[in-house]
């Protein structure tokens, strides 16, 4: 048999893993429990590992790497938890590493400060401007990878706004959009300058 929790093969008819300890009775109740543990530690590492991304920023001392595996979830999930203070660090990144990734274009994707206020002085216009601008500069800079990107800003915009009369669910559509494509295109930059196998 296996660990539910582990995965390593242990004797059958074992009550704890002798690997991680876990007890294999089938309890629904303690499974649950460790789940639960495991997800707010994955939540915890993720946020410390967010806190720590921008001390190197400030510090000068950022990585050479891009990030090129975000999520939706994460995105979600994370901003549910930080009552939206998150989203706003994910945002962050992703201006920051794009404005890397398509260098020498003759764009500039807005950074942070840029987003919040004008997004604000907007009553949230220029929000849909700069993912509109963002899918576009993706798509873009597709060719200099030697990738297709399928979807451009036009894409996002229209998920933005109709997709937003489908049960509310368009925006986070065109935000995995970006996401998907934003992760590619860091990926192959990753690739092309030797930080990634």
């Amino acid at each position: 048999m296996f660990c539910p929790k582990c995965g390593k093969e242990i004797a059958d008819g074992s009550k704890f893993c002798g690997f991680c300890g876990n007890s294999t009775s089938g309890n629904t109740a303690e499974n649950f429990a460790n789940q639960a543990t495991q997800a707010f530690n994955n939540v915890e590492q993720k946020l410390g590992s967010a806190a720590q991304e921008i001390r190197n920023d400030i510090n000068g001392t950022a990585s050479p790497l891009l990030k090129d595996d975000r999520s939706l979830v994460v995105y979600i999930l994370l901003g549910i938890i930080t009552c939206g203070i998150y989203c706003y660090y994910f945002l962050y990144t992703m201006a920051r590493d794009v404005n890397i990734v398509c260098e020498g274009d003759g764009k500039s994707t807005g950074g942070l400060v840029q987003f919040i206020v004008l997004s604000f002085i907007t009553c949230g216009i220029y929000a849909w401007y700069w993912q509109y601008a963002l899918g576009n500069r993706l798509w873009s800079n597709g060719a200099r990878y030697g990738v297709v990107i399928a979807e451009n800003g036009t894409t996002v915009l229209m998920w933005d706004i109709f997709g937003s009369l489908v049960c509310g669910i368009g925006p986070f559509i065109a935000m995995n959009i970006l996401i998907k494509n934003t992760n590619l295109l860091c990926n192959c930059y990753n690739r092309q300058h030797g930080l990634r196998p």
